[in-house]
């Protein structure tokens, strides 16, 4: 080997011998695997170019693994790695998900003056508009025209979202006459969120002008999203025809590599009530796509269970559990509602064991269906139960499950009619691990079942005023037969 050899050798065992993302995901996208991987890359002190880490982070938030991403790009940053002003916008961007609002608030205010550009500057906005922000969103708003740094739709869109979910869709139109008046170009979305809004205001025909003025604007051109969003709006509004003539549209514009367009079309012709559209759009899935994911198989499932096409159904979830490498129990769940809706307990059930036979982890929303069966039976006990595995079962899963407040009021009200007073209790006790305040309501009621089961509870007005409940004064009343020594 020459000494110019060695030397190109030496350089390059310095730098990363396979691709930074693709030894981020080699074991998979699970944060547990990114976080292993990554955690061997920082320690291995290796070296790569800036354009992998770069290509990394944005693979990482497009899987939404948004605090591995962020400690690369700041690890990166610390080992010397410059910023550019795009950087600087999505580590806002990466702040904000990973820590909070306030991180992210607080990373703006540090940064130099020549990166305070309209990058970051509606990197911050985009924040506040997701977080429903509308004060310092539109405050924002204001400094950005005072700086001019409101050049493009992309800031007016953030705003026209914020307005659409906030219920103020009749906003959205000004912003659009403002965006005219400034010569500012729309693009597709704002022409997609346009849309929506003048849904939201039930004005139709105003939609059909948009779509209109959509196909005269040389510049944009409706991808798939416009049609999947006008089909879902004609829907809506009972215009089923016109719906179907949209999704056909849609299929001509479809990508054969995106799952994400069949996924829509068999939601769609699913809401439309067209069986035999949606059984020709899953053919079409599968021969694009030979591997289906499981997230396609839920999404026919749930879509055959809606049109009560139940054979069907079960056909492809034989087909999807005899090759699944990993047992989904969504697609499960979406059988087992289907059969409890129908009253078919007994096949629910066996449903409900095969899928932990198989290995599927029941979760907090199976024992949520479950839950809303017995519900509509009236049996209680049962009720309780399913909101005992419910609440526990979210929690070993890392997720906080709460059920719905009328379901736990009619448990109280059930446990004041049956005087069961250590059933109130558990159930209390139950809703504590996963929410800080029950609310007054709760509390009342559980007065109303110690006194109607005769028992006394001396602690119990300590206990309403460390949850800072206010009772009635009938309530009051209660309370002091209950609070006796």
């Amino acid at each position: 080997m020459t000494t110019a050899t060695r030397l190109i050798a030496k350089r390059s065992s310095k730098y990363l011998e396979e691709a930074l993302y693709k030894r981020l995901f080699r074991e998979g996208s699970s944060p547990p695997s990114i976080r292993k991987e990554l955690t061997l890359f920082l320690k291995s002190r290796k070296r790569v170019f800036k354009w992998e880490v770069g290509l990394s982070i944005r693979k990482l938030r497009e899987r939404k693994r948004f605090r591995p991403a962020l400690k690369l790009q700041e690890t990166m940053a610390k080992r010397g790695m410059n910023l550019t002003l795009s950087d600087h916008a999505i580590q806002l961007d990466l702040v904000a998900k990973a820590r909070g609002l306030s991180a992210a608030e607080e990373y703006f205010v540090k940064l130099q003056d020549h990166a305070k550009n309209h990058l970051t500057y509606g990197a911050l906005l985009n924040c506040y508009c997701k977080e429903l922000k509308t004060e310092k969103a539109e405050a924002l708003i204001e400094k950005m025209k005072e700086l001019n740094f409101m050049s493009s739709s992309i800031s007016y869109n953030s705003l026209m979202t914020l307005y659409s979910k906030t219920n103020q869709p009749e906003r959205i139109p000004n912003i659009i006459q403002e965006m005219k008046a400034n010569d500012i170009l729309p693009d597709c979305y704002t022409y997609n969120i346009w849309m929506r809004g003048l849904a939201a205001m039930n004005d139709i025909s105003g939609v059909d002008r948009v779509i209109e003025e959509m196909k005269r604007d040389g510049r944009i051109s409706a991808d798939w999203t416009t049609y999947s969003n006008l089909a879902s709006i004609y829907v809506d509004a009972g215009m089923l025809q016109k719906a179907e003539v949209a999704l056909l549209e849609l299929e001509k514009r479809k990508s054969l590599s995106n799952l994400e367009a069949y996924q829509f079309l068999i939601t769609l012709y699913g809401r439309t009530g067209n069986l035999v559209e949606v059984h020709r759009i899953w053919r079409s899935l599968k021969l694009a796509f030979p591997k289906t994911p499981n997230i396609s198989y839920l999404n026919a499932v749930q879509v055959l269970v809606k049109l009560k096409d139940m054979p069907a159904a079960e056909a492809l979830f034989k087909e999807w559990e005899s090759q699944c490498s990993t047992y989904d129990m969504r697609v499960a769940n979406a059988l087992i509602g289907a059969y409890l809706k129908e009253d078919m307990l007994e096949k629910a059930e066996a449903f409900k064991k095969r899928a932990k036979k198989r290995g599927g982890r029941l979760n907090s929303k199976t024992w949520e269906i479950f839950m809303d069966y017995y519900m509509r039976k009236g049996d209680m006990k049962m009720v309780l139960r399913c909101v005992d595995r419910g609440v526990k079962k979210g929690r070993s899963h890392g997720r906080i499950w709460v059920p719905k407040n009328e379901v736990i009021m009619a448990l109280m009200a059930y446990f004041e009619q049956k005087k069961a007073v250590k059933s109130a209790e558990k159930l209390i006790e139950l809703l504590k691990m996963v929410q800080n305040e029950l609310g007054e309501e709760v509390f009342e009621v559980l007065v109303k079942v110690y006194a109607a089961a005769g028992k006394t509870s001396p602690g119990l007005r300590r206990r309403l005023k460390m949850e800072n409940v206010v009772i009635s004064d009938e309530t009051e009343k209660l309370l002091q037969t209950v609070c006796v020594e």
